[in-house]
């Protein structure tokens, strides 16, 4: 059986329109799920901004969470009804079909907006690569969403110093809210040496990745968390010379993505995290390219857009 529902496409450079589709209903092993909200991820600026490709229009969006409406056959940990969240693409729409071993039920003491579990379990995912230890002086380079949401994470474990590097004043202002023992500039930050056992490299930038090179003492670990969308040039004798542990921070593996959201989603219930509140803004799927101009812009506050796909339906935020 086929159901109607709304989906915002990308129609041409830093365009999009919100059109009728027929979803159909879930085969076995999948789910049904009505989308309450998305986070908007800045991965996607760039195609926004660039277009579809070949011109084909397309559907973007990939951290929703949402309400089960309807399970397929032989799922057993699901039902209808449950607040669920995963990494499923094309889902800045009312209605998406996905895979359930690819879902994560989010715990009840939580309300959707801390539920969008994608960005927070690639945190978690770096976070548990990096092997940062008790009374380790650790760097984050870049304070934007997953920068501040990586503070957080690191705030409650058992480190020593957390020096956050920024260039906007109110991200630093935030990275202290959050747990930063010191908030600086990038060329005061270049003044304390290399003596930071981890650096996680959070800003997608070469001049951030730079940084963090020089940042991270002899046979530290550099993380990369930033998402790097153009090439980059690293100084491999600096990595060399120093014997540095280099771990990319992605993850793309999805049964293991899954795992981390479960853990991540685990930490903001105990109340460990304040996620919910990094969500800064919010819009409607109609204003959908008005959020990406923010994104781009970030105006004075901004952390993390919302798109709410029906900002009437009085769901409790």
């Amino acid at each position: 059986m086929t159901s109607t529902g709304r989906r915002s496409v990308l129609v041409a450079p830093m365009t999009s329109c919100v059109e009728e589709v027929e979803v159909r209903g879930p085969a076995a092993g999948e789910l049904l799920v009505e989308v309450i909200a998305n986070g908007l991820c800045a991965s996607e600026l760039p195609q926004w901004s660039r277009g579809p490709a070949n011109g084909v229009p397309t559907t973007l969006g990939h951290e929703p969470v949402g309400r089960v409406v309807e399970v397929g056959n032989d799922v057993e940990k699901v039902a209808t009804g449950d607040l669920v969240t995963g990494r499923w693409t094309e889902s800045f729409a009312d209605l998406v079909v996905v895979r359930a071993e690819y879902s994560v039920v989010v715990p009840p003491a939580l309300p959707y907006v801390a539920g969008i579990g994608e960005p927070l379990g690639c945190v978690v995912e770096a976070l548990r690569r990096s092997g940062v230890d008790t009374g380790d002086r650790v760097a984050v380079i870049g304070a934007g969403f997953m920068g501040l949401c990586l503070i957080q994470l690191l705030a409650t474990s058992p480190i020593g110093e957390l020096v956050v590097v920024d260039l906007r004043d109110d991200a630093k202002q935030a990275a202290l809210r959050y747990g930063a023992s010191l908030a600086c500039n990038p060329d005061e930050a270049g003044e304390l040496g290399a003596t930071f056992d981890v650096v996680f490299e959070v800003s997608g930038t070469q001049p951030g990745l730079d940084l963090a090179t020089s940042l991270t003492r002899s046979g530290g670990t550099l993380d990369i968390v930033g998402y790097h969308q153009a090439t980059r040039t690293v100084d491999m004798q600096a990595w060399n010379w120093k014997a540095l542990n280099v771990v990319n921070g992605h993850i793309r593996d999805e049964h293991q993505l899954t795992a981390s959201i479960r853990r991540g989603l685990a930490t903001a219930a105990g109340g460990r995290i304040d996620y919910a509140s990094l969500f800064t803004h919010r819009y409607a799927l109609i204003d959908l390219d008005r959020a990406y101009e923010d994104l781009r812009s970030k105006p004075d506050g901004f952390i993390k857009a919302l798109i709410l796909m029906n900002p009437d339906a009085g769901y409790p935020s």
